[in-house]
């Protein structure tokens, strides 16, 4: 791996404490987001070998945890050597949000667990779930009690990742917020975006620093449009958040964890890794992965959503990269990397900004009536009850 610094020599140093999460103490304050079908365990581990932080799991529906559903005990698996085992739940219902938090309390699966109130997906939100689900007060406070008090028993630290709210005219950020605060949430994330602009736009720093302003006496995370180590530095210094929350900016550069660090340390060094070393995480990823899944098939269709986003800005061609998004084997694999120019040096800002697909704004999709009140009617609980899809986001 290629390191270099910038041309400041002596980087200002941002002096941010630990991050305290009830009885943890994270010593980088940097937070890995849930993401489906990305932070499994080979993720997770290639990311902690740069940085420090908190790395968290998958998300898995509440539904399916309970009901044990071998995929979902799978998702909640870590690594022996992981320092802290993170998890996300995603819940509809009081009763079910409960169970899940309760069998990982029992059974001594988790030492964090988050709530998922930020999933913007269609799918999620016409049912009333995800980041719809703030706007029905009562619901919110129910499943917030419920995981809370489970929580407590066994000095778990709870904390929950949403979003601003609906869209512009339909805000719920600010209540969400304090409404978990007063049952003792040990960190609230914010997404300073809407469900209606999906990944558009730009995230809204000043919902967050206006989330940080209100709620003094919890510590308050950002979350949205963090590329790059420079991006973590500026959040905390507009918004004053606790710590930083990096989703898609790592997918494809879990060295990313290492320049976080480096930055929260005031140095100036940032990985710039030329295609070789770029080509043999990506291998080593796919390794990973085997070890992941037990079954090398389903480790190379997994690997292959990675393609685009470890070798964006690098000279691979076309042919080859429609190969590797069709590996079928290791083997395989590595005679496609074998075919890179593994002295091709670090292209610079074509490696650099965004990764995977913003789309565009939208209307929410929603159940009907949902907008009318903040109450729930009796349509609205019969239908949320079919929300728990195994979906993430946020």
């Amino acid at each position: 791996m290629t390191a270099s610094a910038p041309a400041s020599s002596a980087p200002a140093k941002l002096e941010l404490p630990p991050l305290k999460l009830g009885n943890l103490t994270i010593d980088v304050p940097v937070v890995l987001a849930p993401m489906a079908g990305i932070t499994n365990k080979a993720f997770r581990r290639l990311c902690r070998e740069y940085g420090g932080g908190l790395y968290v799991a998958e998300m898995v529906t509440s539904r399916a945890l309970v009901e044990r559903n071998k995929e979902s005990m799978r998702i909640i698996s870590h690594d022996e050597d992981e320092p802290v085992r993170s998890v996300q739940l995603y819940g509809v219902d009081p009763k079910t949000v409960g169970a899940a938090v309760r069998l990982l309390v029992q059974e001594d699966r988790a030492d964090h667990i988050d709530l998922n109130f930020g999933c913007p997906v269609p799918k999620v939100t016409r049912r009333g779930g995800g980041s719809a689900l703030p706007w029905k007060t009562e619901l919110f406070r129910s499943i917030i009690k419920a995981a809370t008090t489970e929580a407590a028993k066994g000095g778990i630290p709870l904390t929950i990742k949403m979003r601003k709210g609906i869209d512009e005219d339909h805000l719920t950020f600010l209540d969400s917020a304090r409404i978990a605060r007063d049952y003792g949430v040990a960190a609230v994330t914010l997404h300073g975006r809407t469900t209606s602009q999906f990944y558009s736009g730009q995230a809204d720093w000043n919902a967050i620093a206006e989330l940080r302003a209100a709620l003094p006496d919890v510590p308050v995370l950002g979350n949205g449009d963090i590329w790059s180590a420079e991006d973590a530095l500026r959040m905390v210094e507009q918004t004053g958040v606790d710590g930083v929350v990096i989703g898609r900016g790592c997918q494809g550069r879990p060295w990313l964890f290492g320049d976080l660090q480096a930055a929260f340390e005031g140095s100036g060094t940032r990985y710039r890794p030329g295609l070789g070393k770029v080509a043999e995480t990506f291998y080593r990823h796919a390794e990973l992965l085997c070890d992941y899944f037990g079954d090398e098939g389903q480790a190379l269709r997994d690997i292959r959503k990675h393609v685009a986003w470890y070798f964006k800005g690098y000279t691979v061609g076309g042919e080859l990269r429609a190969a590797l998004a069709a590996v079928p084997t290791l083997a395989v694999l590595r005679e496609l990397l074998a075919q890179l120019d593994h002295t091709a040096p670090y292209p610079g800002a074509d490696a650099e900004g965004p990764r995977g697909r913003a789309g565009s704004p939208k209307r929410p999709a929603l159940p009907d009536g949902w907008l009318a009140s903040r109450e729930m009617d009796e349509n609205h609980r019969a239908m949320i009850a079919a929300a728990e899809l195994d979906v993430s986001g946020g």
